[in-house]
């Protein structure tokens, strides 16, 4: 009988061991992590440069960090809040966009609606705790960078500028613009045309057509159309937040290129991380932080003076270091 109690005794510990060692092994298993969900939300189609150059920074992220991307292009004002509540509703971790003009205030009422989730959107305006950070085109630098190479080249002393609105983040490109020309040429004159409208080509082609009549011979293409006016002309130009040569090869030299993706990534960084706060996303547009740069020259490296490249080769080391600030100006400019 002890002989039979023993056995049944031993049985039993066995059978507990058994069960108490796969109960550890199934808590050991990691579980899978939350995939990250990224949003976008845009007030026109993703073709105007300013939202594709946020597009194609979220499009990277997707490819190299591995997020979930899903956006929304051509918002009208009356669903503008209503997108970006859908999106808040699915559970996203951070909500981007711009917010400019009609946005504005819908994008920031839903923020404060989800203060658990990540906002970040273009903006003039400054952020609000504890989630909306904004950011903006900071491309001042290699917009004056611009502005030095159409000084140093123009044969009329005239340039012309073709612009949006004159609102902050348009006009402090234009200002460095003229002011970079004018650091090597204070012989400048400048015509400067607002078309009313982030996305007008027709309209910004008709301004460019008449700055060229009144003497432009290098114009800075902040706006899309200007190219055909350019091409028809046989003037050159400058591009605007992105590589847009093969728009135009021969007409179109270089131009200030944003990259949003250091921005992008630096905010799913900060989100995971459970260090996302309400912030000015600035110096992650700047040229420091490789948010900002000139466009390549492509066919015009073998075209332009040695000693136009080497003055822009210097600056934008001097920019980087820090040894020389370009002014941020976003008063309206006016044409001389």
């Amino acid at each position: 009988m002890k002989r039979i109690l023993f056995l049944v005794l031993t049985l039993s510990l066995v059978v507990s061991f058994a069960f108490a060692g796969g109960s550890k092994e199934k808590k050991a298993q990691p579980q899978a992590a939350k995939k990250f969900k990224l949003a976008a939300v845009f007030q026109t189609a993703i073709e105007e440069p300013w939202d594709g150059v946020i597009h194609q920074a979220c499009l990277k992220a997707q490819k190299e960090l591995g997020v979930d991307y899903e956006f929304t292009e051509k918002v009208s004002a009356a669903d503008f809040e209503k997108v970006l509540r859908e999106y808040a509703e699915r559970g996203f971790d951070l909500i981007v966009g711009d917010a400019f003009l009609a946005g504005e205030e819908p994008s920031r009422r839903v923020a404060k609606d989800y203060p658990k989730i990540a906002f970040a959107f273009g903006s003039e305006f400054g952020p609000v705790a504890p989630n909306y950070s904004v950011f903006d085109n900071w491309i001042q630098e290699p917009a004056y960078l611009s502005g030095v190479i159409a000084g140093k080249l123009t044969k009329t002393n005239t340039l012309g500028v073709v612009a949006a609105i004159p609102i902050g983040e348009v006009n402090r490109l234009v200002n460095a613009f003229k002011d970079g020309a004018l650091s090597v040429n204070p012989k400048i004159k400048m015509k400067i045309a607002y078309i009313g409208s982030w996305f007008d080509p027709p309209k910004a082609k008709e301004a460019a057509l008449a700055q060229i009549e009144a003497g432009a011979d290098l114009i800075y293409a902040e706006r899309f159309g200007v190219f055909d006016a350019c091409k028809e002309k046989g003037v050159y130009a400058f591009s605007n937040m992105s590589d847009q040569s093969s728009m135009a090869p021969g007409v179109v030299i270089t131009g200030p290129v944003w990259d949003m993706y250091p921005t992008i990534k630096y905010s799913i960084e900060a989100v995971k991380k459970g260090a996302w706060v309400a912030m000015d996303l600035k110096d992650w547009s700047m040229m420091a932080k490789g948010g900002a740069r000139l466009a390549p020259f492509h066919g015009f490296a073998d075209k332009l003076p040695k000693d136009v490249l080497e003055t822009v080769k210097n600056l934008e080391a001097k920019i980087k270091a820090g040894t020389f600030r370009v002014p941020i100006d976003e008063a309206t400019p006016v044409s001389d």
